[in-house]
């Protein structure tokens, strides 16, 4: 899930990090094996893949298992045609959702992802039918943990990123163009920062709180369910948790 609300202190509660690492790098085997397909094994010249192999050291993934789904991508392989597929649509207590999926199978992937939708209480819309509602936006975090806000601050002007917060309890975001983000990252890591993660997001221009608990509960459990499946990469959406029903949560 991106957006970088509270969703990842929710995560955080229920202990769901460690209970789907397989999965999680499932997933991010296969966005590290795409990027290479699509833009070379060197993530200097390949800004998807350096975004892919970021992903990968934050969820400690070993160098061996990298290495391996690069030469997998740059090698090609039979039978892997994948796709991306985009699902615009509102989940229970009209919050708004996009589904970023990568799949070998679109029949499957779309009567996986209405599935979910329907058991939820949600509906599928059209194209745009909630795109317009986020903006898109590179972003890099930086664990506060690992360096001050002032250096930071001082790499961040240099770089050309657009702005840094420190909203969250453990990193810093750093937001650019999405064009930029390769530069950026790439400056970063010369300076000797040590990211994190970074990503080409879609942002929320404005959210809706959820401030009952069990209206909470049904959304997590909806957005839970979409993450869950194999051929989701990312959930976006535009819920927020209040701090009181978010210590209920826990």
């Amino acid at each position: 899930m991106s957006g970088h609300n509270k969703w990842s202190s929710i995560k955080h509660k229920k202990g769901a990090a460690d209970a789907k690492r397989s999965k999680v790098f499932t997933k991010v085997i296969k966005e590290i094996t795409v990027a290479a397909r699509l833009g070379g094994d060197d993530p200097n010249a390949n800004p998807r893949l350096r975004s892919a192999i970021s992903l990968a050291k934050s969820v400690n993934m070993p160098n061996d298992n990298i290495t391996k789904a690069i030469k997998k991508g740059v090698g090609g392989g039979k039978g892997e045609d994948w796709s991306t597929i985009v699902y615009e649509g509102y989940g229970p207590h009209n919050v708004a959702v996009i589904v970023e999926c990568l799949t070998d199978n679109k029949n499957r992937t779309i009567s996986s992802v209405r599935a979910i939708f329907s058991k939820n209480n949600g509906n599928i819309g059209a194209t745009n039918s909630v795109m317009y509602m986020f903006d898109r936006k590179g972003i890099i975090e930086v664990e506060k943990e690992k360096i001050g806000e002032e250096e930071l601050t001082e790499h961040v002007l240099e770089s050309g990123a657009d702005d840094i917060d420190d909203l969250q309890d453990d990193v810093f975001i750093v937001e650019t163009s999405p064009n930029a983000l390769g530069d950026v990252h790439k400056y970063l890591e010369e300076q000797g920062v040590d990211i994190k993660t970074s990503s080409i997001d879609l942002i929320p221009q404005n959210r809706v709180e959820i401030s009952e608990t069990s209206k909470a509960q049904q959304v997590i459990k909806f957005i839970e369910a979409l993450e869950d499946d194999d051929d989701v990469q990312k959930v976006y959406s535009n819920f927020d948790i209040s701090d009181e029903v978010l210590a209920s949560l826990g």
